[in-house]
């Protein structure tokens, strides 16, 4: 007998579930994790951002409107903006995070890659980031996903995390 998860993470997992065979029933795969993607920069960019989706003081209507003006603005594909409306009028804005690590985790696996996670002080180049790529894809023996995301409490250097293996050769 499975056990079934439980928690943000079970709910996420269930909400990235249904997301997912949406978008592949519209062949919109691709658009929903590029908006997915997005969404992941602007929370990790804005405070104020984080705050709305995790906040219990405001109701529903509150963070909904907010919620679809910047699915507005970000001119985010209609089914994003309607999973994102869904998820404020279920008071489950606070799971997004997650559900779009889960989204984009079901997505790698569908198409048999492996996600490297790098984490850097400033965004990387071009060059560093193909050079990288290559390194890691000879490393990892398969299809490569690269998740790149900044820290700014980071001085320079990377952190890597493919699978269950971390290097961190970075300076804090």
């Amino acid at each position: 007998m499975a056990s079934e998860a439980t928690g943000v993470a079970g709910l996420a997992e269930r909400y990235a579930r249904a997301l997912f065979d949406l978008a592949d029933e519209n062949r919109a795969l691709d658009q929903i994790a590029a908006d997915l993607r997005g969404m992941r920069s602007m929370l990790a960019a804005s405070g104020d951002l984080r705050r709305l989706i995790r906040s219990p003081i405001l109701d529903r209507e509150a963070q909904g409107k907010a919620i679809a003006a910047i699915g507005q603005q970000a001119q985010l594909a209609p089914l994003t903006r309607n999973f994102l409306g869904l998820l404020a009028k279920n008071r489950r804005l606070f799971a997004l995070p997650e559900m779009i690590d889960a989204f984009l985790g079901n997505l790698a696996a569908r198409r048999g890659e492996v996600t490297a996670q790098v984490i850097s002080a400033t965004p990387l180049t071009e060059q560093q980031s193909a050079a990288l790529t290559e390194a890691l894809r000879k490393s990892a023996g398969a299809k490569l996903a690269i998740d790149q995301r900044i820290d700014p409490s980071l001085l320079g250097g990377l952190v890597v995390r493919l699978g269950s293996r971390m290097i961190d050769a970075s300076l804090k």
